[in-house]
């Protein structure tokens, strides 16, 4: 077994545990930083992988700036103790149903499919290369991404301002 096949199942162990870390973490500050061991190995997946470009936009938007972020939120809006929150399994019969079905049918598609290889010539490997692809070839994924991005900032903003209801008789 050659280095990299070591590295990519020391750091497929490393997501997986910290990932079910967070998942059950009852703690939310443990959580997030479970979440930060699985950005950044994900990272060093896209850094095995050669994708140098991508590896290091995972690391300063995801585990720089989104997880600061989700920290900084929780401890300055949260009031008291972290240790109280309260978490329990609701309707765990039909999501497991739902995601058996749903991930039964992503390996039948991923096994039956044929999948194309192309190599990359060498101005596609650069910058300027992958902004001519994701402006050409991938114009259409581009864009999906960034319009499911505009609605879950636009949900969040929603979320965030939804007035609660007034009782009756009070204004």
């Amino acid at each position: 077994m050659d280095l990299f096949a070591i590295a990519f199942y020391v750091f497929a162990i490393l997501i997986v545990g910290s990932a079910a870390l967070m998942v059950f973490s009852k703690n939310i500050v443990h959580s997030a930083f479970a979440l930060m061991f699985t950005l950044a190995g994900v990272a060093v997946f896209y850094a095995l992988l050669h994708a140098g470009f991508v590896a290091v936009t995972q690391l300063l938007v995801y585990v720089g700036g989104i997880l600061v972020l989700l920290l900084f939120g929780v401890m300055l809006t949260t009031r008291g103790s972290f240790m109280d929150v309260k978490t329990r399994s609701v309707n765990l019969l039909p999501s497991t149903f739902f995601v058996a079905i749903v991930g039964g049918l992503l390996i039948f598609v991923f096994v039956s499919t044929d999948w194309i290889l192309l190599p990359l010539t060498e101005d596609q490997v650069s910058l300027p290369g992958l902004g001519e692809l994701l402006m050409t070839d991938f114009m259409l994924p581009f864009q999906v991404a960034g319009v499911l991005l505009l609605l879950s900032i636009i949900g969040a903003v929603l979320m965030a301002v939804r007035k609660k209801t007034l009782k009756p008789g009070t204004q």
